[in-house]
């Protein structure tokens, strides 16, 4: 879907035809915060990007000892090569080159240098003759600690209302407290006057807060929490909740949370958004003064309220069970709204162009009972929920994101500890998880660079990259095989460098990370290092269309479903 970002970023690119639809369709009173947008916007593009990667394409972060450690080459020609330790230029390993490969969605003729006996901690790279040595990687048990924490930190630098400070490989990121007005009714209840609002994450390379984004974000750290809670407890994310009775992960959703619950009304009616009318410029976030709306209300965000809220109610309940119990009685409220509103009711965003975020509420409403019935045990949302499973024939799909969250209510469904689920259901979800997961194991072992989306490319494909770990470890919990642990670090390793252009698609982590993405804070501030721990869009429409420059929205643009979807990747090989 594209998203309306594109109003500054195409008049950035200089298409005047495009620029001229815009303004026709632009509300008179806003053509000049428009054209100041544009003007602020394209005085920061960076156009010096980093040069890509060799030949030797990997995983340039590192891996954990057990892994399975494989490099592709571009090359016309197999051969031998080695890996060298760093330290000392001691050679570890000697190998054979497997292939080749014929990729068709990248047009190359690629071999895969195999090292996974190399198994000592120490910092290695890849050599095969007669090209560049590989970039630098290492070998830890807890190799993937930095990272995820830096990927996690993300989330709380995308904080909204309050003042952050952040320094990073030599870099210093400061934030003033922003958008202290969040947010006039007048769009809801035709009303101008102010109702509180503020905090919650910024969506993206934008400064709008999106109820429905938040759902799928919200949902993939929960079910981290879920899959890999003991070893997520004992990450200090330095944040300011650190060393307090919630431990960081859960206490960073929680600043989400907390906005989540200005976002109901009194009868349980979810609004949309947080959102000016149109995209600002790219300044930083406290010199946004335009004013910020409530959108108002449909059943998709409030369907993904519901499961948001009762799902966090059942985590944190150990560390906090009164704040549980407000989340439950706020999921309460909403799950009734909608048993009283069955029909889809789309939100009413007829004067905003920012992004809508918007869908057919089907699978948002299977999450949600899912979710509901796994913190109440309420029958009627487990008849609900099963009738919804039945309904798509119980089928996982190999990806979702936020539009297509059924995927997560199959998974709360499928694995809670709670009686009476049809075991006729269970069994066919079951099988079609695990075929799932066989599906994206193929697919991965097929591509060249192991990408276990295929040669699918689309808006945002990199956080649907992530995602797949997802499945692949819920396939893994029901059929332990090696190939779907396998399959999610080829995931990771596709984002942190094993990809046609040879570079890390993270800012501040890896070799030769973006360094210009379509985010306003990056764009708007001095510092010539963009904000770090966010997971750019990735390729689109082709493997090779990913421009490290700030007009790309369609690829470099960040979004928090992405960063969310990276988490869960990332927590799967912390320290147990």
């Amino acid at each position: 879907m594209q998203r309306p970002s594109a109003l500054v970023s195409r008049a950035c690119l200089g298409r005047s035809g495009a620029m001229r639809t815009i303004l026709s369709r632009l509300r008179l009173g806003f053509v000049f915060v428009f054209v100041l947008a544009v003007f602020v916007g394209c005085s920061r593009v960076g156009r010096a990007a980093p040069e890509a990667g060799g030949a030797v394409r990997m995983n340039t972060v590192g891996f954990v000892p057990q892994a399975h450690k494989h490099a592709t080459v571009a090359t016309a020609r197999g051969g031998g090569f080695v890996v060298e330790r760093i330290q000392d230029g001691a050679i570890v390993f000697e190998g054979v080159l497997r292939g080749p490969i014929q990729n068709v969605d990248t047009d190359e003729s690629l071999f895969v240098a195999d090292f996974s006996e190399v198994r000592e901690p120490g910092r290695y790279r890849v050599v095969v003759a007669g090209l560049a040595p590989g970039d630098a990687f290492d070998v830890a048990p807890d190799v993937w600690v930095k990272p995820f924490r830096l990927v996690t930190r993300g989330m709380y630098l995308w904080r909204c209302g309050v003042a952050l400070h952040a320094e990073h490989d030599g870099s210093v990121f400061t934030q003033h407290a922003c958008h202290l007005e969040d947010g006039w009714m007048d769009h809801a209840t035709g009303v101008h006057e102010r109702r509180d609002a503020t905090g919650g994450w910024h969506d993206a390379g934008d400064y709008n807060k999106y109820v429905t984004n938040a759902g799928v974000t919200v949902g993939a750290m929960l079910r981290a929490w879920e899959d890999f809670g003991p070893r997520l407890a004992r990450v200090d994310l330095g944040i300011p909740e650190s060393g307090g009775p919630i431990p960081d992960l859960l206490a960073e959703i929680k600043w989400k949370v907390d906005w989540l619950l200005k976002m109901q009304e009194a009868d349980g009616r979810v609004y949309h958004k947080i959102s000016t009318t149109g995209f600002g410029g790219f300044i930083p976030p406290h010199e946004e003064k335009t004013p910020r709306y409530f959108v108002p209300w449909g059943t998709t965000a409030t369907a993904d309220f519901v499961a948001m809220l009762a799902g966090f109610a059942r985590v944190v309940a150990p560390y906090d069970a009164a704040y549980a119990e407000r989340c439950l009685q706020a999921a309460r409220s909403s799950w009734a709204f909608l048993q009283a509103h069955p029909d889809y009711h789309k939100a009413d965003q007829s004067a905003f162009s920012t992004g809508p975020y918007e869908s057919n509420d089907s699978d948002d409403r299977l999450w949600a009972a899912a979710e509901y019935w796994a913190a109440t045990g309420d029958p009627a949302a487990l008849s609900e929920v099963e009738a919804r499973i039945r309904a798509i024939d119980g089928k996982v799909e190999t990806t979702f994101d936020w539009a297509a969250v059924a995927n997560l209510g199959v998974l709360t469904w499928l694995f809670s500890e709670r009686e009476g689920r049809d075991p006729e259901l269970l069994a066919l979800v079951r099988r079609n998880l695990v075929a799932t997961a066989d599906d994206i194991v193929a697919t991965a072992a097929a591509h060249g660079y192991a990408r276990p989306l295929g040669t699918f490319y689309n808006w945002g494909c990199n956080g649907s990259v992530a995602r797949q770990a997802v499945m692949l470890h819920a396939a893994y919990r029901l059929s332990p095989k090696s190939g779907y642990i396998a399959a999610a670090r080829d995931a990771v390793g596709h984002l942190l460098g094993r990809n046609i252009h040879g570079r890390s698609y993270v800012t501040g982590l890896g070799a030769r990370p973006p360094m210009h993405p379509h985010d306003r804070r990056s764009g708007g501030d001095d510092v010539v290092a963009p904000w770090p721990g966010y997971l750019v869009g990735g390729p689109n429409p082709r493997a090779i269309d990913w421009f490290d420059e700030q007009p790309s929205y369609r690829t470099n643009e960040i979004a928090i479903n992405w960063n969310g979807a990276l988490i869960y990747a990332l927590a799967m090989d912390l320290p147990e």
